[in-house]
């Protein structure tokens, strides 16, 4: 340290256990203040360019970049920001992580015989994963000009979250399903999914906005351990279908129902749930499976008024 004080560049290295490199590039990069030159044309550095190059440093082990920490230092509240958006960054990484994790695992425990198949399936799933391709597979069912706050619901319900610690069971239903949507031959009709009525009988955004009500009714009889089917949530899915087609809740209404319901929930509707199930929050409502509770327990209603 000279007289002054300031250090050089090779002291300020020496005291902040890096290189005179790594000094030099955080200097040309304006990130370390220079308190002047010597008379030979020298950087020289205060004691708040120690401080500075420590914090640099423990960023920079940390992970961040540059640019980052750049960011970091420009002002006072950013740093906060920075470090929040690194988190983010890192949890992202560490699903993916998890996510190949169980792949790997899912390829090493099955027979010779599986493996192919696994592979092929498991290799068309985006790395990292995410359910783009479910998103596209609903959109293309649910009807046209349906209202975008409708859409964003029915999207929230029916696409399942990627669990951030997914079991090798589940990556093996996700790369399933992600087959199932992408499948070519759903450009074909005798393999598309039948809309819930016939088309231009009814108004759909009413069928969809009451369908909410009545799964909530069925979520919340399930949560108290009765029948999904019981009592109010049925009268809610069968007036959801009666108000969406402009006709009253009739015996013989409810007979055609149990038809048109039929038709509607075709195998391509109850592969993606039965696939789908197991990705869903233990504690988060499956519609495919109310639905499917509701439907059964109509049918069931109408053959006993029938008998």
């Amino acid at each position: 340290m000279s007289s002054d004080g300031l250090l050089s560049i090779g002291e300020l290295a020496e005291r902040a256990g890096t290189t005179v490199k790594t000094v030099r590039h955080y200097s040309d990069r304006g990130l370390l203040p220079e308190a002047g030159r010597s008379s030979g044309g020298h950087r020289r550095y205060g004691p708040e360019a120690l401080d500075r190059l420590r914090l640099i440093r423990s960023l920079r082990t940390l992970g961040l970049p540059v640019p980052e920490v750049e960011r970091a230092l420009d002002r006072d509240d950013a740093l906060e920001e920075v470090v929040t958006g690194q988190l983010r960054e890192v949890g992202s990484q560490l699903a993916a992580l998890r996510w190949r994790e169980a792949s790997l695992t899912l390829l090493r425990d099955c027979s010779a015989e599986e493996r192919a198949e696994r592979l092929r399936l498991v290799g068309a799933v985006p790395a990292p994963p995410d359910t783009a391709s479910l998103v596209r597979f609903w959109r293309r069912i649910l009807p046209v000009r349906l209202p975008g706050r409708v859409v964003s619901a029915v999207l929230d319900s029916v696409v399942p979250g990627l669990p951030r610690e997914p079991s090798p069971g589940q990556v093996l239903a996700f790369a399933r399903l992600h087959a199932l949507v992408t499948d070519p031959r759903l450009d074909r009709v005798e393999f598309r999914p039948a809309q819930p009525l016939p088309a231009g009988t009814y108004r759909p955004e009413v069928l969809y906005e009451e369908l909410a009500v009545a799964y909530a009714s069925a979520s919340s009889a399930q949560r108290a351990g009765l029948a999904p089917g019981d009592g109010e949530a049925l009268d809610c899915f069968v007036s959801a279908y009666a108000q969406a087609s402009g006709v009253p809740d009739t015996p013989a209404f409810r007979r055609r129902l149990v038809g048109l319901l039929a038709r509607s929930g075709g195998p391509v509707i109850q592969r993606y749930w039965k696939l789908a199930t197991g990705l869903f929050a233990p504690d988060e409502p499956v519609l495919g499976a109310l639905h499917h509770h509701l439907a059964v327990a109509l049918h069931a209603q109408v053959a006993a008024r029938t008998d």
